[in-house]
Formats: structure tokens, sequence, C-alpha cells
């Protein structure tokens, strides 16, 4: 299990989603990719019982990547309920009126496969990996594991101690993974994201097997579900299984629309501090609330993430070039947007000082960067760089399959279409110098930001 924070904090166009699994992290994209060739042609249907299936052939490897992505994450969780969605991933893992426990696990294993799952706050997605020949395998588990779970006191409370040893483990005992949680929880005064994706220990606790049902009987149905596969495949064969497996899974009752709170105005800067003995170097990040590709009016998600990608995107970017480059205060420095969020996201830049450099120093820095753009704007030739730089990354994400999988499935399972990837390079392509001042300016305030601090112990108070 990774957090999706530490993650796109290192790796954002690596195009990857990295969010909390089952058992190891998975990490691909979540960033719409460049126009595909012929061969690499995607189909899009559905079947009757409203399953969206999504088939991305890539013949160059017998390899094929199988995943169902449910329209349910950790933001849709009933109040006093967090943690549900994720805990209900490790329950489908477990024992279905056709298949004992871990049978379908040994199944993977004995072809040479690889399977897994994660949780996001938007979505929940299963996902193998296993030769073409046994993709009917595998659609035939996801299909019975859908409706046919057994779900018992035990299950239930030996699963229940698995994700309370995960929080201890992954977010108690790491003082970044603590920080960012509070941060969150601070950033967002309304919305759902400012609860963890994990769920907050005291809640986590108080899961039983009536929440589990319930949540099972809502969402757990093939008309929340989009059917990903990706590699060495044809659509007709894709169809075919998808019929005579998930086919037979009935519809279940439609589902309202995913109406969540919103955030008030946000009208006040706010700072978090954790100083901590664990902590050896300190850092900083800075956060605020922007529109996502599904909330932005037209081109502002386009600039937001060109803006992110010349503030801090890289090695070429302005702020590792002024901080570690020229100034050489920072060991690290950068920025990120998470764009593909259902609801409205967060922008982020961060740094950690270098040798004798002040935290304060470096934090200085990167706002007069920030301010310097909101205020200057950017050079044409660089917005280009930065678009071919963008646009060139997400097409080396068809190098891996699964990364394509990714890239549809989080767009599809948030409100997104094929077509919304399709054109999004178009977009991408279009977005001007000046719109990318416009984003900072209207959005990069500090007056309007929460900005979280990992100290050392000895600095507490400082």
């Amino acid at each position: 299990m990774t957090s999706r924070t530490e993650w796109l904090r290192t790796a954002l166009l690596a195009t990857s989603l990295t969010v909390f699994v089952n058992n190891s992290a998975l990490a691909e994209s979540a960033v719409p990719a460049a126009a595909a060739p012929s061969e690499f042609k995607v189909t899009d249907f559905l079947l009757d019982n409203g399953m969206e299936v999504v088939v991305i052939p890539d013949h160059r490897a017998p390899i094929v990547t199988h995943m169902v992505w449910y329209k349910i994450g950790s933001a849709d969780e009933p109040p006093g309920k967090s943690g549900i969605a994720h805990f209900f991933e490790h329950l489908m893992f477990k024992a279905t009126t056709n298949h004992a426990a871990g049978e379908f696990d040994r199944a993977v294993s004995d072809i040479g496969g690889s399977n897994n799952a994660f949780t996001s706050y938007d979505y929940t997605a299963f996902h193998e990996t296993v030769a073409p020949s046994a993709l009917e395998l595998m659609m035939s588990f996801e299909a019975d594991r859908m409706r046919n779970l057994i779900l018992t006191d035990d299950v239930i409370k030996t699963e229940r101690d698995v994700i309370l040893e995960e929080r201890r483990s992954r977010i108690d005992n790491n003082p970044q993974a603590v920080l960012d949680e509070e941060v969150s929880a601070t950033l967002w005064q309304n919305q759902p994201y400012r609860i963890p994706v994990i769920g907050w220990m005291q809640e986590m606790e108080q899961l039983n097997r009536t929440d589990a049902v319930a949540f099972y009987d809502k969402y757990y149905r093939p008309n929340n579900a989009v059917l990903i596969v990706a590699g060495d495949v044809e659509p007709e064969t894709v169809r075919a299984l998808a019929e005579k497996t998930f086919g037979k899974v009935a519809r279940g009752p439609d589902l309202p629309p995913r109406v969540r709170p919103v955030e008030p105005e946000q009208n006040t800067k706010r700072t978090v501090t954790l100083s901590d003995a664990r902590v050896s170097v300190p850092s900083f990040s800075t956060q605020w609330v922007v529109p996502s590709y599904h909330t932005a009016k037209p081109g502002e998600a386009e600039a937001l993430d060109l803006l992110a990608e010349i503030l801090g995107g890289g090695n070429r970017s302005r702020l590792y070039q002024e901080l570690v480059v020229r100034q050489g205060i920072a060991s690290a420095s950068g920025a990120y947007f998470q764009g593909t969020m259902l609801d409205d996201t967060n922008f982020t830049v961060y740094g950690t000082p270098r040798g004798d450099a002040k935290l304060a120093d470096v934090e200085a820095a990167v706002d007069a960067e920030v301010a310097r753009i909101a205020k200057d704007g950017v050079t044409d030739d660089e917005l280009d760089k930065a678009k071919d730089r963008y646009v060139r990354s997400m097409i080396f994400a068809r190098d891996k399959q699964d990364s394509m999988a990714n890239i549809y499935g989080a767009e599809l399972a948030t409100g997104g279409t094929v077509q919304d990837i399709e054109q999004w390079p178009d977009r991408v392509r279009k977005v001007t110098a000046d719109e990318v001042k416009a984003v900072a300016a209207k959005y990069l305030v500090l007056s309007r930001s929460t900005t979280g601090y990992l100290l050392p112990q000895q600095q507490a108070g400082n």
C-alpha cells in the first residue's frame, strides 16, 4: 500500500497512479494519453446489464491486462464509515459460493500471472496480468466475486484486524503519512477528500458485517463497473467472453448521481506542523484547492497541468533550475496537479533544504517562483517545450499495457469518456501562455493556501 500523495510527489510525469492497495503498490497512469495509431485503436461498448467495456489492443507481447473498475471510492462512503471502501477491497479476495478463499490467487499464480487491487478516493479497481489464453478464466473469477461473496462474521473480524494493522504500519508509523493526513483534513473543509482513503482508526474499528453487506449490495454491480482489457486481444473476442461471463450478472438498481459536499469559499492561509524525532531533514508543501478536469472551465485543467510541468515537473522546471541548480539551497523541489479527481482537486508545491540552507529560505524561493509566474507569466518557448515533454510522456505510457489500462479506467470511472482521452493532446496543444499565467494568478494565492511542515523534533516551536 502506497500513498497517492507520496507517489505523485516523485513521479507524476511517469504517468502513474498509486493508492491504497491490497498487497503491493500499483503505480501506473491516470493521465490522458496521446492519440494512438491505428494498431492501438480503442473499442468501447456496453453489455446489456450496463457494464462498460473498453478494449485496448497491443499485440507486441503475448500478455493481457484485465481490470475491473468500480465507481466507488472512499469519498463516497457514508458518514462515520470511513475506510469501508478500502476494507471491502480486501474482502473481495475471500471465498465465494463457487470458489474457496485463496483459489483465485492460486489460479493466477499457477499460470505465472499477477493480480492485485487498489482503492482511491473516487474508485476501486481489481487487476490481473496473464497470458491471453487465461482471459476467460480471469473474467469468470471477477464476475463470480462481483455478486457471490460469502461474508461471515469471522471473515469480517479477521480482515478488519488486517486493515487496522495496515493503518498502524503504513500511516501511524510514518511521520510523512501522518502529516499528509492532517494537511488534507485542513485543506478540505467540507469535501470528503479530507478523510483518508484507509479511514480513521476509531471508525475502522467499528466496521462490521452489516456495513460490508450493505456496501456490497449497493455498489458492486455491473452497471457501476468498467471493464478494461489491454493487450494481445481482439475486440470481438473480448466482447464474446465478457457477454459469457460478466453479461450473466444481473444489473443492479440505478445509482443516484455522485453528488458530494462542495467546498465553501476558502479565504484563509492555514498551516499544519508536525515535529517528530524520526525526521532528520525538514520539508514543506503548500497546497491549493483548484478545479480538476471534471470541474474546470474549458482549458483551465490543461493550463494547470502545464503550469505544474513548467513550475516543478522535473529537472528542466523552474523550481529545480532555480533552487537546486542555481541557488543550491534545495535537495528537492517540485509541483504537481492531481487533475483526474471526480471533484475539485489540489495543486501542490514542495521543497526540502540542502546542507546548511534553511527551510524558510527554500519556502520563500518556491513562493517567489509561483508569484513570478502569476505576475509575469511564462514564455512561449518554455510552454512549447513543456507541451512536448508532457505529450511525449503520455505517448511513452503506451509502452506498458497496464499503463494504458489505468489511463482509461481512471478516466471512465470518474465520468470521462474514451473521446476525452483521445482529444486530450489537442486540448493541451491549444493552451496559451496567457492561460497558464491566468490560472496561476487565479488559484495559487498564498492567502488561500494550506502549508504543511515536517520538522525534526528539536525544531518544535521554531
